[in-house]
């Protein structure tokens, strides 16, 4: 288990596991002993790679009934019964053992983020990593277009797997420079995008927010970046306007993953070698070497161009099956080998990806669909809100009603009526929020995904 932070100690720890043939399962180190217990128990975890600072975390196993024997090295000052990163960066490597291993056994094992279930372990074979590399930057015309004098910035967390893919392997893989940064802190980031000449960001839809509506951005030099990849979650058109007005001269556009998926199912084809113009809020189109086809969720037939349903996709580079779990795997995996993501979305006549909503996150309006995604990007576009989520409400006579959560940005005066009259006068009638909610941030997990769970759970706790 790799517990860190992003530093030179995560990248080297997993690309060594690589090589010898073990698997990694990367955690999130600001879990708690639970949730870190739940992924070392489920994964079977030998050793674990962290700071001094989580190893308390690792001696409060709750289930004092199952025994886990694992070693513990930190990358700084080890704690009693603790060994040091040093003894392994200064071991003698010159007899390495030869590894045979082959390209279906397990190389990383991430667990998806559990915003719609209980958090699963994904199996990733080095077939599945190197193919999805491959998809993405190999080739005459590589999908994502990187050479050995860009810098990629690397401040989205590599225990998930977009950065550890799209940033990490990518830029390994072209020879890119990777700038790695601890966590996100605007006035950090905007100071060594100059310094560093950063030219590739990888980012989430709340970076995007950020770097689109803080007031610091217009203080500093970002004319180095020529390509921003957003992804992870969907990003709204408006937002990417938005963003586009503060850094003109970028190549603005989204990729579309999963971790199941392994993790890139479609790219923006604005960042080729030979870039194609990209219409605005597309996740663009489908990797290379891969199928994909849109689903009926109701009746499971095959849709043709512009009909929403469910995205499903095929190929080498999805995940094995989820870990111990052969009814999860059923359901995501169908007998023909197509993974169902779970996301509605459409293709347009010219082959271009739009994601309307997840499946279980459409709010249902008297049989009307309302995807929150949609009223989300609109009440991001106001000048007074900062950042905002939109959840259902169950309601006697509609089913379900969309309800908003607000930040404030500067402007304390903003009022629940008027966001509710700036988003009706965009939506159709049965869209209109119901309820608006004044909060000081919206949970997200640390890939950027709203914590719809969560806002429910506020929801009914107010109610």
């Amino acid at each position: 288990m790799i517990l860190l932070q992003n530093s030179a100690e995560f990248v080297l720890s997993f690309l060594a596991a690589s090589m010898i043939g073990a698997v990694a399962t990367t955690a999130n180190p600001l879990y708690s002993s639970a949730e870190i217990f739940k992924q070392i128990t489920a994964s079977k975890t030998k050793l674990i790679i962290t700071q001094a600072m989580h190893v308390d975390k690792l001696n409060q196993n709750e289930e004092k009934d199952q025994i886990i024997d694992f070693k513990i090295i930190t990358i700084n000052d080890p704690p009693v019964n603790c060994l040091p990163f040093s003894m392994i960066s200064e071991a003698n490597e010159d007899e390495l053992p030869e590894v045979e291993f082959d390209p279906e056994d397990a190389a990383a094992l991430p667990f998806s983020s559990g915003t719609t279930g209980l958090p699963k372990g994904v199996i990733l074979t080095h077939k599945s990593l190197i193919t999805g590399v491959a998809q993405q930057v190999d080739g005459e015309n590589p999908n994502l277009y990187l050479t050995k004098e860009d810098v990629l910035l690397c401040v989205l967390p590599l225990f998930h797997i977009y950065a550890l893919s799209t940033v990490l392997l990518c830029a390994l893989r072209a020879g890119s420079a990777i700038l790695l940064m601890h966590k996100f802190e605007i006035g950090t980031l905007l100071g060594v995008i100059p310094k560093h000449k950063v030219t590739v960001a990888m980012v989430v839809p709340p970076l995007v927010l950020a770097l689109a509506k803080n007031p610091k951005v217009a203080e500093f030099d970002l004319s180095s970046i020529r390509l921003v990849l957003s992804g992870a979650a969907p990003l709204g058109k408006e937002l990417e306007e938005m963003l586009h007005n503060r850094i003109p001269q970028a190549v603005l556009g989204q990729g579309y993953g999963m971790t199941e998926a392994g993790p890139v199912l479609s790219m923006s084809l604005s960042y080729a070698k030979h870039p194609l113009p990209v219409n605005s809020g597309s996740c663009g189109t489908v990797v290379r070497n891969a199928e994909l086809k849109v689903l009926d969720p109701k009746t499971g037939r095959s849709l043709g161009y512009n009909q929403p349903g469910e995205i499903c996709i095929r190929g080498q580079q999805i995940m094995k099956g989820y870990l111990n779990d052969k009814n999860a795997t059923k359901e995501t995996i169908d007998e023909e080998g197509w993974l169902h993501t779970g996301d509605i979305g459409y293709i347009d006549d010219n082959d271009e990806i739009f994601i309307v909503d997840r499946v279980k996150e459409l709010i249902k309006f008297k049989g009307f669909q309302v995807p929150p995604a949609e009223l989300e990007a609109i009440l991001v576009s106001h000048p007074s809100i900062a950042d905002a989520a939109v959840v259902p409400q169950k309601d006697v006579a509609a089913g379900e009603v969309p309800v908003a959560f607000v930040v404030r940005s500067n402007e304390l005066d903003l009022t629940e009526e008027a966001v509710k009259e700036f988003i009706a006068k965009q939506v159709v009638f049965y869209k209109r929020l119901h309820k608006v909610y004044f909060i000081h941030a919206i949970p997200k997990s640390p890939s950027g995904k709203i914590l719809r769970k969560d806002l429910r759970a506020k929801l009914e706790s107010t109610n």
